[in-house]
């Protein structure tokens, strides 16, 4: 078993910055995920790493925008998300599994952080 916890989120003005966190309490899978759910929308892809920090993968409305890294000694995974936009406010989910951007292919998740962007 593996928990997750996320922070960082909260409400920002568009075109600011937010931190997401993710501490995992175990490393046992390959790799780490965060997902975003908005109102009334399916659960999307945002952008994969592996804790190595050596592979990334990012969803195209983030690339050039969010970055992750990995801190091993803190088994920590953050989320730095630039220039935000309105259409970005979601629920944020960060998920521990093999790698991929379909969720079927992480197997913990956890609670979730909102993310507001005002316009």
């Amino acid at each position: 078993q593996v928990q997750l916890v996320e922070s960082g989120g909260g409400l920002v003005q568009a075109g600011g910055s937010l931190r997401l966190s993710c501490v995992a309490s175990r490393r046992i899978m390959y790799a780490m995920a965060w997902f975003r759910q908005a109102p009334g929308k399916e659960r999307e892809f945002v952008a994969t790493i592996t804790w190595s920090g050596s592979i990334t993968n990012y969803a195209d409305s983030v690339k050039g925008r969010f970055t992750l890294s990995t801190d091993n000694a803190k088994n920590t995974v953050y989320l730095q998300m630039n220039s935000l936009k309105p259409e970005d406010t979601a629920v944020y989910y960060c998920a521990s599994g093999n790698w991929g951007t379909t969720r079927r292919e992480y197997d913990y998740w956890g609670q979730g952080t909102q993310v507001t962007v005002s316009s």
